[in-house]
């Protein structure tokens, strides 16, 4: 028998099945979608087997397949499908495609061991009569504690010898048992479950009782759409189903799970990076295993091999975090998960309070059913907005906070009650410039400026990770005249310590979050009350649910809106109204002040009015004029290299290309990328945008396929790119 085996290399070149003679010894293991070694040139390199043929007629001999890697298959039927299916719609490598899916431990990687873990038990053989043995006093008080047990863990005999319990097991009185060790436990749940209310209700029966279909659901914050999302869940669970749920941030992930085990306990699993490869390895072998049939986790966990799928839920649809976009394949998780909707018949939720535009048309179009939660579970009105306009505060006072605000915060340190402030950039300042001379420091290999820390004293790249220690003197004038300007977290945490001396601050950003559990402790001990203020990025605007929140202040709103890119806007809308929507989710009314210099700007002021429904109006007609999503679909081509001349003359040719064989499609550049240079390459976008064009995959996987050849040139294709930058 023959079989077809992908190999563990990336290179496009060699992406394709390479066949190998099956041995005798091996006939009954090797199955599509296991793991094998395989000889290949002069290396031994892991695959997986993608097709089992019979035909044995060759022209010449083939290699053999040295051993099977995995006991068990690894890529099932649905996920051999699949990745051929996202092989074709990203023109990625097909090995890429399968190696996205999998864990560590699973990738075709040679030598990417893990082990498993195992606890060991002792039980009494069966037969065995004990009237008949004699033991001496150790071994008899092994032998009383097992026969009260009937089983025991080995940590349980505590100091009892180990030389005593090897003689039993010799005798044959006590028997060896292995059991495997998960490195997650998962509690039994309560079952315990909310009331629903009316709006609830009519969500949960539309989307259970309605035939597969793609549902967006707009719930305002604190609308209860995840008590929601656990009533359908449970409703497939009982009938003999499972489920998907994705959450966009790593953050939300441990809170997501603590609710869901309460409810549903060991039925669940968890998906993200956060997890060590360990934990991956048996969470993704439990589900296979079905063991668990909830599974909860970021991006990644749409590939979790889960059988008999009923529903698939996306909450914070509108999350750019769905699309993996540095480096291949450059999938969205959202078609993802209507590509398994499709295989297993079942239906796929989109929630979210400020859906994608997008999502939102696609639903106005009735291409998905739109769902509603207008109002707050709780019955109180959305938190009261108010815009500060930095531009006439800055003339009244020195550092970065309003009068409006401060007075804000100091109120509600008074009343005991919490607050959270965003800021959406890490560090301490942008960048440092001499006030003499004007030199900024810049990173070698990056067009961009390098950030200062000043927990650390350095200046750091947050493209390519370089690094260098901050001195006091200019390095060109030898003047001391060095400044840090911008804004950054910490640079806000310190200012905010100076304010209020006596209050407990908790920074929450990539810096103070990098290290393993950290969102996890973080998130607890301000829902413990341990802190009264959380300061931090992005991840502190998504999905967090602290009851003791009245006040979120937004220190500069701005921060999203200068970004050269045309979803700015939408960014910034969705950003500040998901940060509001932190505050006032109990009893206690929630109040919000937005800090911006452009406070007339449309989502700046429809956030303040929670108008979703307007800022999609006003966006979608920029939108329909600037021939952008949803009225057109987009495509980047970035063209890099190391020699700049050189890359430019060859994103020109493509551009030639692209024209003499696509007719109606707008293309745009080549130009520079908004960051020039990164890790020493240069970088020229190809923007093309079209409606539907037949033969766009056909002309770009040509031109792919060029490039395969030419070293000095690295193309990248991004259908639906969530950024161009």
């Amino acid at each position: 028998m023959i079989a077809g085996v992908l190999v563990e290399i990336s290179n496009k070149a060699v992406d394709k099945m390479f066949d190998y003679s099956i041995p005798s010894f091996l006939e009954n293991r090797v199955k599509e979608g296991i793991r094998v070694l395989v000889p290949f040139g002069k290396m031994k390199l892991e695959g997986f087997v993608i097709e089992i043929k019979n035909n044995n007629i060759y022209d010449k001999k083939l290699k053999d397949i040295l051993d099977v890697v995995d006991s068990d298959i690894v890529l099932n039927e649905e996920l051999l499908e699949l990745g051929k299916k996202i092989q074709k719609k990203t023109l990625a490598s097909l090995i890429s495609c399968y190696q996205v899916m999998l864990p560590k431990a699973l990738k075709a990687k040679h030598g990417s061991v893990v082990p498993v873990r195992f606890d060991t038990f002792y039980r009494l053989r069966k037969n065995i009569c004990l009237d008949e043995l004699k033991f001496n006093a150790s071994q008899l008080k092994i032998v009383e504690l097992v026969c009260e047990k009937k089983i025991v863990v080995r940590k349980d005999l505590g100091d009892i010898s180990l030389s005593s319990l090897n003689t039993l097991v010799k005798k044959g009185v006590l028997e060896e048992v292995k059991k495997e060790h998960y490195r997650r436990n998962y509690e039994e749940g309560i079952t315990f479950k909310h009331e629903l209310i009316a709006d609830q209700k009519k969500v949960v029966s539309q989307v259970t009782l309605d035939s597969p279909h793609t549902y967006l659901l707009y719930g305002v914050t604190g609308s209860g759409k995840t008590e929601v999302y656990m009533e359908i869940i449970d409703y497939y669970l009982n009938q003999g189903k499972t489920a998907i749920m994705l959450v966009p941030e790593i953050s939300l992930t441990p809170q997501m799970v603590q609710r869901f085990q309460k409810r549903f306990g060991s039925k669940i699993a968890a998906i993200h990076s956060g997890l060590s490869d360990g934990e991956k390895y048996d969470e993704w072998r439990r589900i296979a295993r079905g063991e668990a049939s909830i599974v909860i986790g970021a991006r990644s966990a749409i590939f979790a091999p889960l059988k008999n799928i009923g529903i698939i839920i996306i909450d914070e649809e509108h999350s750019d975090s769905y699309k993996q976009s540095n480096c291949n394949p450059r999938y969205q998780a959202k078609d993802i998960a209507k590509m398994r909707g499709e295989y297993h018949c079942c239906s796929v939720l989109l929630g979210s309070a400020t859906p994608s535009l997008e999502a939102m048309a696609r639903a106005q179009k009735g291409v998905y059913s739109l769902l509603k939660l207008p109002n707050r579970v709780n019955g109180k009105s959305m938190p009261k907005v108010e815009i500060v306009d930095m531009n006439r505060e800055m003339k009244t006072i020195r550092g970065h906070f309003s009068k409006k605000l401060v007075d804000a915060i100091q109120n509600c340190l008074d009343k005991k009650e919490q607050v959270i402030l965003l800021l959406n950039r890490r560090g301490y300042s942008s960048f440092v410039m001499c006030k003499n001379c004007g030199y900024t420091f810049k990173c070698p290999n990056c067009d961009i400026t390098l950030t200062y820390h000043k927990s650390s004293n350095t200046l750091r790249c947050h493209y390519c990770g370089y690094g260098e220690k901050r001195y006091f003197e200019c390095p060109k004038c030898h003047e001391k005249a060095l400044s840090n300007l911008g804004l950054g977290t910490q640079k806000i945490e310190e200012e905010l310590s100076n304010l209020f001396p006596t209050s407990q601050i908790l920074r929450m950003d990539y810096d103070t979050t990098s290290r393993k559990g950290m969102h996890e402790k973080m998130t607890n001990d301000f829902r413990d009350g341990k802190y009264d203020i959380l300061l931090g990025t992005q991840m502190v605007a998504k999905g967090l649910d602290f009851s003791n929140v009245t006040l979120v202040g937004i220190i500069n709103a701005d921060t999203s809106l200068n970004i050269p890119d045309f979803r700015s806007s939408e960014n910034t809308f969705s950003l500040l109204s998901q940060a509001a929507g932190r505050c006032g989710r109990s009893e206690r009314e929630g109040f919000v002040i937005i800090q911006t210099f452009n406070p007339n700007h449309y989502a700046i002021l429809f956030t303040k009015n929670h108008d979703y429904f307007s800022f999609y109006k006003q966006e979608m007609n920029i939108r329909r004029v600037l021939k952008y999503p949803p009225y057109f679909y987009l495509c980047n081509i970035k063209v890099s290299g190391k020699d700049s001349d050189f890359v430019l003359k060859e994103a020109l040719k493509i551009k030639g290309e692209l024209s003499r064989n696509l007719n109606n499609i707008i293309i745009l550049g080549p130009s520079t990328a908004s960051v020039f240079k990164v890790n020493n390459i240069y970088r020229y976008n190809i923007i093309l945008k079209y409606k539907i064009i037949d033969n766009l995959s056909e002309v770009l996987e040509r031109i792919d396929e060029h490039y395969k050849t030419v070293s000095k040139i690295h193309l990248e294709i991004d259908f639906e790119p969530s950024q161009i930058l």
